[in-house]
Order: structure tokens, then sequence, then C-alpha cells
């Protein structure tokens, strides 16, 4: 049976998690020991609890306890659940918080590229890419479009910060991933664990995405960089092929989650 809770303002832990602490200080909740993470709205925490994520507390609006989340409560246990009306939490936070409800979840250790990639014949690769709403939208590609697993680089946006799992409609907890050791040199990496790489940049040697040799290796990893800027001069000099989506009208690049769409549609079948 949930542990339903009241807000009020002198509810200072869930004030804390849900609208005072930033992403990065929710990942260091518990530091040295892994934080924590916030899903929103029921298909979201649906599909945490469906990957194995611990809840720690909820946030919700009392409608919702026989409504949306009826079925879902039951799945989190003892953990607190702290209800208002949608006015009275704006009015305590501040903030126009929630969007039907919120879920505080305990991270999990992430598995290393290798494991993660052993039996995988595609992955998406990121690099620096650091708006979490591309990070959210890409994911939600890759899992639909042929992806086996996605690794990103150090400097990318943590796939589990807030934004980034809504707009994947969650689906960052259905596709595998991880983050690659270092910034630099994981095309060599990739080699090594029998990965073609494909970088997808403009360049006068870019293959066309069509080239029918792309369709026939076993294992590729569709690499993609940061916004604006692109993949860095290096990371394309060490990837197996350098590939370009063709465009009419004079455009010469995508939005990297658009292109992330159009290139997994095409590399993945």
């Amino acid at each position: 049976m949930s542990n339903i809770i009241e807000i009020n303002n002198n509810s200072t832990d869930v004030l804390q998690i849900f609208a005072l602490l930033s992403e990065p200080q929710l990942l260091h909740y518990f530091e040295p020991d892994l934080g924590l993470f916030i899903a929103e709205s029921p298909k979201v925490i649906e599909r945490a609890l469906n990957a194995g994520y611990e809840p720690y507390t909820l946030l919700m609006e009392q409608k919702d306890i026989d409504g949306q989340m009826n079925e879902l409560l039951p799945r989190c246990g003892e953990v607190p659940v702290y209800i208002a009306d949608f006015d009275k939490i704006a009015e305590i936070t501040g903030f126009k918080l929630i969007r039907g409800a919120l879920c505080a979840f305990r991270r999990k250790t992430l598995a290393p590229a290798e494991e993660l990639c052993k039996n995988a014949r595609r992955i998406a690769v990121l690099e620096n890419v650091v708006n979490p709403t591309n990070i959210g939208a890409i994911f939600r590609s890759a899992a639909a479009l042929n992806m086996d697993a996605v690794l990103l680089t150090p400097a990318c946006s943590d796939p589990l910060y807030r934004r980034s799992s809504r707009v994947s409609m969650g689906t960052v907890f259905q596709i595998p991933w991880t983050y690659l050791a270092g910034n630099s040199d994981y095309p060599q990496q990739l080699r090594e664990m029998g990965f073609r790489t494909a970088a997808m940049a403009l360049s006068d040697d870019s293959v066309s995405i069509d080239a029918p040799e792309l369709r026939s290796i076993e294992k590729l990893a569709v690499v993609l960089g940061t916004e604006g800027e692109g993949l860095a001069d290096k990371t394309v000099a060490e990837c197996d092929y350098t590939v370009k989506i063709p465009m009419s009208h004079g455009v010469d690049s995508l939005n990297v989650a658009a292109a992330s769409a159009v290139a997994f549609w095409q590399l993945g079948r």
C-alpha cells in the first residue's frame, strides 16, 4: 500500500528533490553512491519501472491517485507519495511543476560499452550532443528504428535528465546505453569491438547514405556530432566512412535529431 502524504510548506524533502535541486545535484544526491533522476508522466514512469529502476519518492496531483497512476502506484511499494491539487503544488513550489506525476528514481550502474554492444549489429554513437531535447528525440528514433544500443561521449547531456526522458517518451529505458570512456579516440575503441564506423558529416569524400556497401556491413556504428559544429575533424578522419544525407533546395544540414532518424531508418534495416 502506498504511503500517501499531503504536501505542505514543510515538506522539505520532496520540495528539495522536485523543485530546488538541479539535475547535476540530483545525480550526486547520495554521493559517493549513485544519485537520483526524475521521470515525468505516467508513461515515462511506467517504462522506468519496467526497466527495473527503483522508485524513491513521488509527487502528483491528488486526482491521479485514482486516475492515471492508479495501476502504477502498487508497483512503487511503500515509498512516499506526496499529493495536492495542481494549484497548491504550484503555490508551494513556485513552479507549474508537474504534468500528471513525477517520480524520483534511484540510478543504476551503467554497463561498460564492450558488454553492452557484444551482440549488437547497429549502434548509435553521440559525440558531445548537449541539448536534452535532442538527446531524447535521438533515443526515441534509435529505439524505433533498429538501433541495438546508444553510446555517448562524456560531454553529452544525460539521457536520464527529466526533459530527455520525457521527450524520448521513456524509450531511454527501452534501449541499452552507456557512456564511452573518453571524448576522443573512441573510433578505435569501436573498431576493437568489431564495428565499422560511419561519421555523419559533409565532406568531399562523403558517400551517400543509400550507398549499397553500407547496408552490407555486419556491425556498423552510426556516429553523430554536436549541435552546430557537428563531429570533430579528428573523429571524421578516424571513421571508416563519411556519410551524408542527400538534400535539396540548397539546404546543407539537418538538426542532429532529424538527421538521426533518417540515418537510423536507412542504415538500421
